[in-house]
Order: structure tokens, then sequence, then C-alpha cells
């Protein structure tokens, strides 16, 4: 076999198995590698390169030394799941870094960090003085998670004392021009009813990159050319006018009826669609 020929081969190969291999081992080691698993995807990705160019050394070799780095780490895995006492020798445990406002600068010399370092990361999460930080760690991948005082947290509607009600998913319906029919059948919806929205804001389906549902029936475009702007769903905003037009017409009929049975009746529904907008109010006005 030409050696061109074999290189190809052994590349094929060794990039077939380690596609395997990195199945098996599953999707942690894409998205939050620990440090073994750090040592571990180079040195199979260096054996792989190395299967792949080295025509002199016998490839079965390679792939035998793949698959023992392979059943190591599926060792560990399974002992890191077994065991806590194993993963927080591991993968190490989280380190406090800022408590009640205040640098641990002893923990932060223990995991290598610079107060720049710290505060570029605070800054990622829009977090720019310490002082505003009640608790903060670095967590065994890296990541520096972070809790405000509850001062400086944002606004929720849980802290007003609203209850706002679950909203459905969105659906992409419309992707790179073309229809997707399963997520529009999901809201109970057409291709006939799709272009009815896409004529109401005049545009063709050619020309739309990103088309989505949101869980109340608003059609949302994206369209391939930014020039043009396509005018925001108004359904929420109408539906929360007509329903404050009609509480306001409630009010004005309990006000201007001199029949006390009446005047009462319309107090009385005034009073539950107040009720009702205060409690859809968080959904339509957002």
């Amino acid at each position: 076999m030409p050696i061109w020929l074999e290189v190809i081969v052994r590349t094929l190969v060794s990039a077939l198995i380690l596609f395997v291999l990195t199945r098996l081992l599953g999707k942690r080691q894409i998205s939050q590698l620990s440090f073994f698993e750090y040592i571990t995807g180079i040195t199979i990705g260096s054996i792989t390169a190395y299967l792949s160019v080295d025509v002199d050394t016998h490839w079965y070799l390679g792939i035998i030394s793949m698959g023992v780095w392979f059943l190591v780490s599926l060792g560990i895995e399974y002992l890191q799941l077994k065991s806590k006492k194993a993963r927080d020798w591991i993968d190490s445990k989280a380190t406090v870094l800022i408590k009640d406002g205040k640098i641990m600068e002893e923990n932060l010399k223990k995991e290598k960090l610079t107060n720049d370092e710290l505060l570029e990361q605070l800054r990622k999460k829009s977090i720019f003085q310490t002082a505003q930080v009640e608790f903060a760690v670095i967590e065994p991948d890296g990541e520096i998670n972070a809790l405000l005082k509850k001062e400086y947290q944002p606004l929720t509607l849980s802290a007003l004392g609203v209850k706002a009600p679950p909203e459905p998913e969105p659906q992409t319906v419309i992707i790179d021009g073309n229809i997707m029919d399963e997520p529009l059948a999901t809201l109970g919806f057409n291709r006939q009813w799709l272009h009815t929205e896409l004529g109401k804001l005049g545009v063709s389906l050619d020309n739309v990159n990103l088309g989505q549902v949101d869980g109340l029936g608003q059609f949302y475009a994206d369209l391939y050319d930014d020039n043009i702007q396509v005018p925001q769903p108004q359904v929420k905003a109408t539906l929360l006018a007509q329903l404050k037009k009609c509480e306001a017409d409630l009010e004005m009929y309990a006000l201007s009826s001199e029949e006390p049975s009446a005047k009462q009746l319309y107090t009385s529904c005034s009073e539950e669609l107040q009720k009702v907008i205060q409690n859809i109010k968080p959904v339509l006005a957002r």
C-alpha cells in the first residue's frame, strides 16, 4: 500500500475511533472539563494525531493506547459518580472568594487568581463592585459564580408578590425560508395561518431567515434583508388595552346608573375584571 494511502486510511480510522470514544465518554467531556478530563482529551488527541502519520509504528499499538486511556477515564468517571470523596479529590471543591463583600485573599492566592482576574470575571456577570457581592465562589471547572446582596438584586415579579402564569415554549416555524410543519402543528396552526401572518407583515416566505411563534401565538420574523424594519406584533398590547377599556366602561356604567342593582352589578364586574388584568398584565406587558 502506498504511504499516502496508508496515511489516509490511518487518519480516517483514528478519527472514527476518536469520535466513538468521545461519544462513549459523554457530553461532559466537551462541556465542563475536569482537570483529569482535560489531560485525557489532550493525550487521546495527541495519540490520534501520532497514529495518523507515523507509518513506521504498528497502528494497533496506538489503538491499544487509546483504549487504555478510554478505560481509565471511564473508570475515573464511574468512581466520581459513586464516591463524593473521590469526586472532591479529583475535581477539587468550590472555593469561596468573596464573603459578605470581603475578598478572601488567602483563598484567592490558593486558586492562583489575581484581583484583576477576579474583577474581570465579576464584570462579565455585570457586577462592578465587590461590596455588592454577598457570596462568590470559584467552581471546580474554573467558573466564578456570585450572589448579590438582597438590596442589589434585580427586581422580580416574585419580589413584588405577583405570580406570572406559565408561558408555553416558543416554536421555530421557519428556518432558512423553509416552513417547519411539526412545530407549527404543535401550536395548533397551519400553513395558511402562517402565510396570513406573513401577509400582515408584508414580507414573503423566501425573505425570512428565521420565524418564531411565542406561547401566545404572536409571530416574529427575522429577514435576510436587514434594511427592512419588521413591525413588532401588537396582539398582547391590543388585548391589554381592550381589557382596560372594558374595565373603564364598566366603571362609567356604575357611576352613571341610578338603579342600585345595576350599579352593584357593574361595580362587581369592574372589580373582577381589575383582578383579571392584574393577573395577566405581567404576561401581556412583556
